[in-house]
């Protein structure tokens, strides 16, 4: 089930919403969030309900950790507060058993399901290299990859640490933490939020006209992203990536509009989790800070997809040594962390490669103080270069494999083989709609208020303007095909 869908905003959100108030009313708190993490569960479950099960597989061997960690079985434990573990003391052998159980359970079933494909296809074609196609294993095996199940892997094994390291207290009880696991809003596509973030909302969060409202307009102005920003910007990358050789023209064009695509479709999920969590009283950090604005590779992950870039430097970056330790060994662990970011988002060598890039530019710019390597010249300028290295490497993250990633970077430099049906292509890509598109979407990327300022302070004026996009996003949706989140997949 997805966010921008008849299904979830006319059905299955509004019993969501009307179960949540009613108990909230009586003040089941408990029960509110058990009827919630139900309700998560056959959002999650709606494309196959055996994926529940694995998720409840995680959740329940992180609630256990957790408790163990706190020391909560032994007798007389249950009676008391749960303790909250010294931050930097000593740890047990138990207590550092259990983290280490959480966090190997955890990556072996985001590794088995997310890599086993990746893994055999990669045996596969070295047997094949090594003139050994014996070896090679059936392609009948293969495994389904559930969905989002590298966001809450992460979520739930942040939970561990989190308790581990004293940042925060274990749950005690089951409903409470199930349903900060499950919970539907940031579920499939995020925002990773960590435990520590939660912890006290969980317990006791305002419910307010003024939050309820900002958490719609939030709704609104993601759909409208969706909807009449991502998609089109998507038909036209779509056209581009399938046509094999184009000139150099149309394949920057294809490329700068998934870049426009990808950025305002999981931005648009982003401001979507985050309004659904503020209907229910939730304050969820912000995600996105206008990305392309930035002047630098490294001030670009101050600004994308914030929720990972800050839990990878605090649970593997910081973990590693980050630069505490030589900048040999800083730019290994920035080369490291970017790589194992790319692999968590597909399992494949294209991924490796856009990590690749990033880390290696990163890297570079460590060298120069991370100020970039164009300090000196106007600021659009270093912007515009930081973008054109970014769509660089989104090519990777959106071709369909590495030999066609390569093929398509030849054509933007124009070292391309040209066929005959790539000339269509321009006639499709450059409709009025679609160049209108494209534009629109640059201005909002470089020129436009963010959803979270902009809804900071709903005026009469920003509230029609809400409105009437939400309305046209419905109107777009009601009258086309099925509009799934890129995220999604990974």
């Amino acid at each position: 089930m997805v966010f921008s869908s008849i299904l979830f905003l006319f059905w299955f959100l509004p019993v969501a919403l009307a179960v949540y108030y009613l108990l909230h009313a009586i003040g089941a708190r408990h029960a509110k969030h058990a009827a919630q993490t139900l309700l998560s569960y056959v959002f999650y479950g709606w494309a196959n309900p055996l994926f529940v099960v694995l998720m409840f597989v995680s959740t329940l061997i992180d609630y256990v950790c957790g408790l163990w960690m706190s020391g909560q079985f032994r007798p007389g434990a249950w009676s008391g507060p749960v303790p909250l573990l010294p931050p930097g003391g000593p740890r047990t052998r138990a207590q550092r058993a259990a983290v280490t159980f959480s966090i190997v359970s955890n990556l072996a079933l985001l590794g088995f399901f997310k890599y086993f494909n990746f893994g055999l296809d990669t045996w596969n074609a070295l047997a094949h290299a090594l003139g050994a196609d014996g070896a090679a294993v059936d392609r009948f095996l293969r495994i389904t990859l559930p969905l989002g199940i590298s966001f809450y892997t992460f979520q739930s094994m942040s939970y561990s640490i989190d308790v581990y390291r004293g940042d925060a207290r274990a749950i005690r009880n089951w409903t409470d933490f199930a349903f900060y696991v499950s919970m539907f809003p940031q579920l499939v596509a995020g925002p990773i939020v960590r435990f520590q973030e939660l912890a006290d909302q969980i317990q006791q969060r305002a419910h307010t006209l003024a939050k309820f409202a900002r958490g719609a307009a939030f709704i609104g102005l993601g759909l409208a992203k969706k909807v009449l920003l991502a998609d089109p910007c998507g038909k036209v990358a779509d056209q581009c990536f399938a046509a094999g050789a184009l000139p150099p023209l149309e394949a920057w064009t294809g490329a700068f509009a998934y870049s426009f695509q990808i950025y305002f479709d999981f931005s648009a999920y982003s401001d979507m989790a985050i309004g659904l969590g503020l209907l229910m009283g939730f304050m969820f950090a912000k995600n996105f800070d206008s990305p392309y604005k930035s002047e630098s590779l490294t001030e670009f992950w101050r600004r994308w997809h914030l929720s990972l870039s800050t839990w990878l430097r605090d649970y593997l970056y910081i973990p590693l040594g980050g630069n505490r330790k030589g900048p040999v060994r800083t730019y290994v662990n920035l080369l490291l962390v970017m790589l194992l970011g790319g692999l968590w988002h597909g399992a494949s060598w294209n991924f490796v490669i856009w990590g690749g890039i990033h880390g290696g530019v990163l890297a570079l710019e460590r060298l120069h103080g991370k100020r970039g390597f164009l300090q000196g010249l106007p600021r659009p300028v270093r912007v515009a270069a930081t973008f054109l290295v970014v769509t660089v490497a989104w090519v990777f993250f959106r071709a369909a494999d590495l030999p066609a990633a390569w093929n398509y970077v030849r054509t933007m430099l124009g070292l391309g083989a040209r066929t005959p049906a790539a000339a269509l292509v321009a006639g499709r890509i450059y409709s009025a709609y679609h160049v209108g598109t494209l534009v629109a979407a640059a201005l909002t990327a470089w020129l436009g208020v963010q959803t979270w300022d902009y809804t900071r302070q709903l005026t009469w004026p920003r509230a029609a303007v809400t409105v009437a996009l939400s309305i046209a996003a419905l109107t777009m949706l009601v009258a086309t095909s099925f509009h799934p989140f890129i995220y999604f997949i990974f």
